[in-house]
């Protein structure tokens, strides 16, 4: 199996990226559904208070087709980041500690500035999200934001074309993407060694384009749960979060070689 280097001078450990086969992330699913059985009350946890906090925000924010579509892509640019508590579950299994809820809370202490520090960077994607599809709203429908009369009724699609949709589409999607490849093994690599947030993202980027074809597979993954979720009134989502979590750590583990 190759390996490339990466290391930073100011961290004392050096980490390695591998490559992983093609399809080896079915195996992260399968690893991160194991984690789902050894400890289902804290797993399941989380993805009950991801699910209940999606759940409010459209509550509030009403049924609006752009509010659904910014919520979803939302979700996508700073889901990472929510997974924390999960790849400190898989962790906390991994060496036999506690793996309770709060623990799996509290063992984020060392690196919380860390994590805070690439939430703020994540925010700033959702944020720029937020103000392009706005912008692309208002160049093919008109409006910000079309009336909710119009959306709930069905005269919506009578104003815009596939194409116009597809636009909306590719706006968030590739966002999501840059989102992606930043993100793929950052949290777990932040949790386990504590490296600053921009290294976190450059040695994702680093395994992103030395296992591209993989990451293809991982990302498409992703996206077909994440929509199974949604598309399940979120019923789904309370297991699927708490599976993609702890498979995000698994691939981190096979992705990247950590050396002390």
């Amino acid at each position: 199996m190759s390996e490339q280097s990466y290391s930073n001078p100011p961290i004392s450990s050096q980490l390695s990226i591998q490559q992983a086969a093609l399809l080896k992330p079915f195996s992260w699913l399968a690893q991160g559904w194991q984690d789902i059985r050894r400890h289902p009350q804290a797993s399941l946890a989380h993805g009950l208070a991801v699910s209940a906090l999606i759940l409010i925000t459209l509550i509030i924010t009403s049924i609006h087709i752009y509010v659904i579509a910014a919520v979803v892509s939302g979700f996508m640019l700073i889901g990472p980041i929510m997974a924390a508590g999960l790849c400190e579950l898989s962790r906390r299994d991994e060496k036999d500690e506690p793996t309770s809820f709060d623990d799996s809370l509290d063992g984020l202490r060392h690196c919380q500035s860390t994590l805070n520090h690439l939430a703020g960077i994540l925010l700033s994607f959702s944020v720029l999200w937020f103000v392009i599809s706005g912008l692309v709203l208002f160049l093919t429908v008109g409006d910000i934001a079309p009336s909710l009369e119009l959306t709930l009724w069905g005269d919506f699609l009578s104003y815009v074309t596939p194409s116009q949709i597809a636009l909306y589409t590719v706006v968030g999607g590739l966002l999501a993407s840059i989102v992606f490849v930043v993100t793929v093994v950052s949290v777990p690599a932040i949790i386990e060694n504590d490296i600053p947030a921009v290294d976190a993202m450059i040695l994702s980027f680093k395994v992103t384009i030395a296992n591209l074809p993989t990451m293809i597979v991982w990302s498409s993954l992703i996206v077909i749960l994440t929509v199974i979720g949604f598309t399940t009134f979120l019923v789904g989502m309370i297991v699927i979060y708490p599976l993609l979590g702890h498979a995000t750590w698994h691939a981190y583990r096979d992705l990247v070689e950590s050396k002390t």
